[in-house]
């Protein structure tokens, strides 16, 4: 085993390490939508993704269109019981169709076991609660991945954009500091948790909700709308104040050189200017 300055990685999930394109969120939420008559569109369920279930109803339900929409259909605004319902009613929904889309993105596997060749510890959070997270833990695993320790939405005080849950992974990792630790996270919300935490930030581009294909779809755009498409969603995560952008989890070993010699010099998250690696 070689020693590496950098003491762990925490890792999203839907997006980055399962879920090319991180469909389950949007399947969900458009479901549970449609259960109340209404129709939630793509572009809303993703506009807030990576957030806790709850926190992600309440963004959309206090947001126009849907706003006016749910007024109109159902004569008033939306209040705090109609969130406890919807947020009830999704755990089910959300739990299947997470189960459903449980497929890791190519190189999750060889990532981890690269890291842990290294003596780098894995940790793992998630906008799900722990009961959504039922199905894929034992997926994961049984296709090579299986994190150190998984932190659930609900679990901590608050959710994304905070940093708890990051800081409550390295708590109970027992890794420190926060600059030789980094966060691979595919929505934005999830980059905002990483800067707040103090760790590095790595965004991934391609297999992530910016572009919301899942690998078929995504395989088979041709080569400019390909590019197109994940310009966008690198844009984004560079905007959030990601360190690095990439592809996917797949092309981190060819990043961790770099990373490792800004971590042995000292050098802190956030400095230097994100650079784009598409």
């Amino acid at each position: 085993m070689t020693s590496s300055p950098i003491k762990a990685f925490i890792f999203d999930w839907a997006g980055t390490m399962v879920d090319f394109g991180s469909l389950a969120p949007v399947r969900a939420l458009q479901s549970v939508f449609a259960l109340e008559g209404i129709d939630l569109s793509t572009a809303e369920a993703r506009a807030d993704m990576g957030m806790a279930k709850r926190a992600h109803i309440t963004a959309i339900i206090g947001r126009e269109p849907m706003r006016s929409q749910w007024r109109m259909i159902k004569g008033a605004d939306a209040g705090p019981a109609d969130i406890d319902h919807l947020f009830d009613a999704i755990g089910p929904l959300m739990e299947r169709a997470a189960t459903e889309c449980a497929v890791l993105i190519p190189g999750a596997a060889d990532l981890a076991n690269h890291l842990r060749t290294k003596g780098i510890r894995i940790g793992s959070g998630t906008g799900y609660s722990r009961e959504m997270m039922a199905g894929i833990l034992p997926n994961a695993a049984a296709q090579g991945y299986a994190p150190d320790l998984v932190v659930c939405a609900g679990e901590t005080a608050e959710g994304r954009p905070s940093p708890l849950m990051t800081w409550k992974a390295m708590v109970e990792l027992g890794v420190w500091p926060a600059r030789a630790c980094v966060k691979v996270d595919d929505a934005t919300v999830g980059i905002a948790e990483g800067r707040e935490a103090g760790v590095w930030t790595i965004g991934v581009a391609a297999s992530g909700n910016g572009t919301g294909l899942d690998l078929a779809a995504f395989s088979a755009l041709s080569s400019e709308d390909r590019k197109t498409r994940v310009a966008v969603a690198a844009q984004a995560l560079r905007d959030a104040g990601a360190d690095f952008v990439v592809n996917s989890v797949a092309d981190i070993p060819a990043l961790l050189p770099e990373l490792e010699a800004r971590i042995a010099k000292g050098i802190y998250p956030g400095i230097i200017p994100a650079d784009i690696r598409i």
